[in-house]
């Protein structure tokens, strides 16, 4: 689809110009007589660049919902139940308190486990990483008040990368297959989306490199990162392939179309993804706004914006991406960037996510 001019200035006008980032595309959704249909909108400080609908984003976090997706799937087909315990199929959590929590606590940040460890930390002197020792530093990360097994509700929530990265391992166990392909799979092949692991895209498409937008200056990793995906963790326990936590790269049309997925799944109108599998991963829950695999909208000041309904899951990515589904409105509204380019060291992302998708939930083709 060609790029909407007014989605272009939405672009320009709250990313480019207050250098949020070097690059953004938008997109929005919204139903139409043959179902969902997309604008894309695009701007780029090179304005030679072309098929700016085509350039691929490091989704960093966004994989956080695919992968939620995934256990979902395999739920729906009698492989996995949301309340396996992650010591059932990780042997490396046997004995543990993390290996008592489901993994359904796990996807809603609810087992008890730190925010983030450095497990990337020997790169930095130059040493080997052990996947080993760093899986191990991952399943004992917990916080100090969480020191039990959690509770049936959970223990109170913390965004926490490290049970994403558990359960992707937990899942690779499980079906035997690298966690990208078993993404591909489950989710982005079933779809027709243009998301995959660097290794996937770098396989199926020559022209990945050439799209994908660069993201930070890492002298440790030699250098500018592009094609790579920018997460430290995710690069040293997964390289090219894919983690529970981070590691998808796409298009805003692959994201819009994942959106749009769900919303179908939601409705009840999805051969993909039936309701009541999807439900547990969009349940509401005490303590806050993180769901499994996604989260809501806050009440106040959400990066989400004003407009968008009180009902909207969505998530948000450390490179400069966000999703947004609102179930009321049937509307997607997508925003990748990448504002880590050339330095993670700009927050203005803050200010324009809300501000950005107001704009989108405004827009009318």
């Amino acid at each position: 689809m060609i790029p909407h001019s007014r989605l272009r200035e939405i672009a320009r006008k709250f990313v480019i110009l207050p250098e949020v980032a070097p690059a953004a595309v938008v997109a929005t959704g919204w139903p139409g007589p043959a179902g969902f249909e997309f604008a894309h909108g695009a701007a780029f400080k090179d304005e030679s660049r072309g098929s700016d609908e085509q350039a691929y984003f490091d989704l960093a976090s966004l994989t956080k919902p695919f992968m939620a997706a995934t256990v979902a799937r395999l739920v729906q087909q009698g492989r996995l139940n949301f309340d396996t315990r992650l010591r059932d199929l990780l042997p490396e959590a046997a004995g543990s308190a993390t290996g008592a929590s489901s993994i359904e606590l796990l996807l809603a940040h609810r087992a008890g486990l730190e925010a983030h460890r450095t497990l990337f930390a020997p790169l930095l002197g130059g040493l080997p990483f052990d996947r080993a020792a760093a899986i191990r530093e991952a399943v004992h990360g917990r916080r100090p008040e969480c020191a039990a097994p959690p509770p049936a509700g959970g223990h109170p929530p913390v965004y926490s990368d490290l049970g994403f990265a558990l359960v992707g391992l937990a899942v690779e166990r499980l079906e035997q297959l690298p966690l990208d392909q078993l993404v591909d799979r489950e989710v982005c092949a079933p779809l027709g989306l243009p998301v995959g692991s660097a290794r996937i895209l770098r396989a199926r498409d020559g022209g990945f490199i050439a799209r994908c937008m660069p993201t930070e200056t890492v002298p440790f990793r030699g250098g500018q990162v592009h094609g790579i995906v920018h997460d430290e963790n995710a690069w040293a326990l997964s390289g090219h392939g894919l983690s529970g936590h981070a590691g998808l790269f796409g298009t805003a049309a692959g994201v819009a179309r994942f959106g749009a997925a769900l919303l179908d799944a939601k409705r009840g109108r999805s051969a993909w993804l039936e309701p009541k599998s999807l439900a547990p991963l969009l349940e509401e829950r005490p303590g806050g706004t993180l769901r499994a695999g996604f989260d809501g909208k806050s009440a106040d000041q959400s990066s989400a914006g004003t407009l968008i309904g009180e009902r909207s899951f969505g998530h948000l990515g450390f490179t400069g991406t966000s999703f947004w589904c609102d179930p009321d409105a049937d509307r997607v509204l997508v925003l990748l960037t990448n504002r880590v380019c050339p330095t993670r060291n700009n927050p203005r992302i803050r200010a324009a996510r809300p501000a950005i998708n107001d704009a989108l939930y405004d827009f009318r083709p």
